[in-house]
């Protein structure tokens, strides 16, 4: 099971790196990419959940704007995702917005929760970022991880699957390109 699992997340990753990188690449030049295969079992602490996601991120040839695509499965109640600073196992706080709904209680999410362009990060934020480039960096060195948030909206919190707003998936960025 978890030899499909991984078989599949690294199918997905080269068909989002074909489709993403199409577009922005330039003739000649191998894009800078990363991605993150997010479980309730990276999160701190785990959760019991069978949530899934997969994050593919690009960066302009000019290095001014990062691409991302998130793609999520069997998660309920979603209300953010982000990209924070932190070591695996480590959790840290947010670096970068990715997804904001804000009301907790939603529908199921299948398929892609959010897709757009980050040109830095979020402005004071405690992970001591302030350009693209610390972002960029943090997630070479693998000190950067993507999570999803869900919350539905009745106390108390953290009951389960559809109510972890600490985050119910987490995927440690890892580099994408040689």
């Amino acid at each position: 099971m978890a030899r499909r699992t991984i078989w599949l997340a690294v199918a997905v990753v080269g068909l989002l790196a074909a489709t993403v990188a199409l577009p922005l690449a330039r003739a000649g030049e191998d894009p800078m990419s990363w991605f993150a295969i997010l479980s309730g079992a990276e999160e701190v602490p785990a959760r019991d959940t069978r949530a899934r996601g997969l994050a593919y991120f690009q960066l302009s040839a000019d290095e001014t704007e990062l691409s991302f695509i998130l793609i999520v499965a069997n998660i309920r109640n979603v209300v953010a995702s982000h990209i924070h600073c932190g070591a695996f196992g480590v959790s840290g706080p947010v670096g970068v917005n990715l997804f904001i709904v804000g009301a907790p209680g939603g529908g199921r999410v299948n398929g892609v929760l959010t897709r757009g362009v980050a040109t830095g990060p979020n402005s004071g934020n405690a992970c001591g970022w302030s350009t693209l480039s610390d972002v960029i960096t943090a997630m070479d060195n693998g000190d950067a991880y993507v999570n999803v948030h869900t919350n539905d909206g009745v106390e108390p919190t953290n009951t389960g699957p559809g109510d972890f707003p600490g985050g119910e998936i987490r995927g440690q960025i890892r580099t994408a390109h040689a």
